[in-house]
């Protein structure tokens, strides 16, 4: 096959590109002709003061580094694919306590932990709340007089107050972990003027926080997930430092993650009306999992070679990072018919938008399909008329699908 025509120093996680859009006729074009390619990186732009990494942008192939954790590690450089240039390394390895940058057997210990609180029956327990919930935060929407940014008002509420519920936050605290997390993921964003060293303090804030409500549940045990998590001594439960770190993970991959795949799926409904008149008069159960396939939150992570290996053709040497780029397996003709098609009706759907399978598949899928479900049933009984005002205003980020604002109108 010909190799791809990439423009020289072309690279997927420059985050000046996602800003503007995610590159999905570069990944075509990788899966075509190349679709494991080097994409060489000059100086220390990512922050591992290496010489680049492999792009993985087939779904096969996807899958295939996702599930095989003993040859591709998520701990050696964490599944952070780009930080910034100036970070040290001690920052990056002290990302290893989130479960997110663990490997088995540690991982697979954590995850058995935290995983009770994502059993269907606390996810059904939700359930109720949550409509609720979802049906205030749309009239909150219905009285603003005039346009109005979806993404505050509506798309960042719902996850927040998941979270809320699901750990026994505050409701009145959800404003600081919205705080915290933006802070946290913003770094590439000069709009938001946020330095490694704010962030950092950020992250420092929320574990703290968390350690916090863990040892006054262990002080003093309730009827909510934080007990069930930490209140016994014995080692089946997580210790506070472990539970600090699990909340921190749940920040982001809870929140911003929901959060920018409704503010997505809102925008993909109100640039095909078709599709949002058929969701308004049928409400398919598929409109979630198309949803997140559509928006794919997260477009990569990385994984780290821990010996040599092939893949797609290519010899990957031990020590290698590796991209897996799920922003393009989504879109891979091989899986998907008509993949850039937005269809709430798709079915099957074997998008990569929870993960590639393997030990690191998103451990809240069950709850975010539910809170996506929620809020678009929610938008669709009060807010049916809602028009797009403005065009979405992308996050500056090097791995992320974020959306800073939408503006809407009703009516």
């Amino acid at each position: 096959m010909p190799c791809p025509a990439l423009p020289d120093g072309f690279d997927f996680t420059d985050p000046d590109l996602l800003q503007h859009r995610v590159p999905l006729p570069e990944f075509a074009e990788l899966r075509r002709a190349e679709p494991v390619r080097w994409i060489p990186q000059s100086g220390n732009a990512a922050g591992f003061r290496d010489e680049g990494y492999w792009a993985v942008t087939r779904h096969a192939d996807v899958k295939y580094v996702s599930t095989h954790p003993e040859i591709f590690s998520s701990y050696l450089n964490t599944a952070i694919i780009r930080f910034n240039e100036h970070i040290r390394r001690e920052s990056i390895d002290a990302q290893r306590f989130i479960m997110l940058n663990m490997d088995p057997p540690e991982h697979t210990r954590v995850r058995q932990i935290v995983q009770r609180g994502f059993t269907p029956r606390a996810i059904r327990g939700l359930e109720d709340r949550l409509r609720q919930r979802a049906r205030d935060i749309a009239e909150g929407a219905r009285a603003h007089e005039g346009p109005f940014d979806f993404v505050t008002s509506v798309a960042c509420e719902l996850p927040l107050q998941a979270i809320a519920e699901l750990i026994g936050i505050p409701q009145d605290d959800r404003a600081k972990i919205f705080e915290w997390s933006n802070k946290m993921i913003a770094y590439d964003d000069p709009e938001y003027a946020i330095t490694a060293e704010v962030g950092q303090q950020s992250a420092a804030e929320l574990i703290s926080y968390a350690m916090n409500m863990a040892a006054e549940r262990k002080r003093c045990p309730a009827h909510d997930i934080v007990s069930t998590l930490v209140a016994a001594s014995d080692e089946g439960n997580l210790n506070s430092d472990e539970f600090g770190f699990f909340v921190l993970m749940l920040a982001v991959a809870g929140n911003e993650t929901t959060r920018n795949a409704i503010t997505h799926g809102m925008h993909a409904f109100l640039t095909h009306p078709e599709q949002w008149e058929l969701y308004k008069e049928r409400r398919p159960g598929t409109a979630a999992e198309e949803i997140v396939r559509w928006a794919t939150p997260v477009v990569s992570f990385q994984r780290t070679a821990t010996q040599d290996t092939e893949l797609g053709g290519k010899q990957i040497r031990k020590g290698d990072r590796v991209g897996i780029f799920y922003a393009s397996a989504n879109h891979d003709p091989e899986v998907f018919d008509r993949p850039d098609e937005f269809d709430v009706f798709r079915d099957p759907n074997p998008h990569l938008g929870f993960g590639g399978g393997g030990p690191h598949f998103c451990l809240g899928k069950s709850l975010a399909v539910l809170e996506i479900n929620l809020i678009f049933n929610a938008v669709a009984d009060t807010l049916p008329g809602l028009r797009l005002v403005e065009d979405p205003r992308r996050l500056r980020s090097a791995w992320i699908n974020g959306v800073k604002e939408l503006r809407v109108g009703v009516g």
